[in-house]
């Protein structure tokens, strides 16, 4: 399936408009001061799945020390309606190694009453185009199994799925499989 291409409009604030996104709503990078915001985010999928693999909810100041240091380096954007962050999508480091510092993992979450109404699809595709006009080369996404509205979210961008690891993680009493989807920028 080939990438899908969205209409991505810079603002002189540095933020995203999409055409044809509503006019209450915004992308735009990440602040420190949505770290509270984030972490309430976050931590629903900390204590109630297998998405992440954190075992205990992060504290917002830890949010904000995260947003310092991968923002400085890598893309880190944020979903806004009407003044309150309901998603986030963010690429790190793939690993440390110079070799490496063309690829990225991505992430995103949505607030979970947000899921389902192409929300994420708008946030992952401006993270894309982002990375994209960086220069990375490469994304990774990993996957904690099973997850079929990340697989496809993922394979809409045009997504491949390279790896899968058998058992690799456990949480709530439970093995957890995670598979790994690559783009090539």
């Amino acid at each position: 399936m080939a990438a899908v291409a969205l209409n991505v409009l810079p603002q002189p604030d540095g933020s995203i408009a999409i055409e044809g996104q509503r006019p209450s709503t915004l992308i735009r990078p990440v602040a420190t001061r949505d770290a509270e915001q984030i972490a309430g985010i976050y931590n629903y999928y900390v204590t109630n799945t297998i998405i992440t693999f954190e075992g205990e909810p992060v504290a917002p100041d830890q949010i904000a020390r995260r947003i310092e240091r991968i923002a400085k380096s890598h893309p880190w954007l944020v979903f806004e309606d009407s003044g309150t962050v309901i998603g986030y999508a963010y690429a790190s480091r793939w690993h440390s190694r110079c070799a490496y510092r063309l690829s990225v993992e991505t992430t995103i979450y949505l607030a979970r009453e947000q899921l389902g109404r192409g929300i994420g699809r708008q946030l992952y595709g401006a993270l894309l185009d982002a990375l994209r006009v960086s220069d990375f080369h490469c994304a990774i996404g990993g996957i904690a199994l099973p997850n079929a509205p990340s697989i496809a979210l993922h394979e809409s961008f045009g997504f491949k799925k390279v790896a899968e690891f058998s058992e690799i993680g456990r949480k709530f009493g439970k093995w957890v499989d995670v598979g790994y989807w690559q783009l090539i920028l």
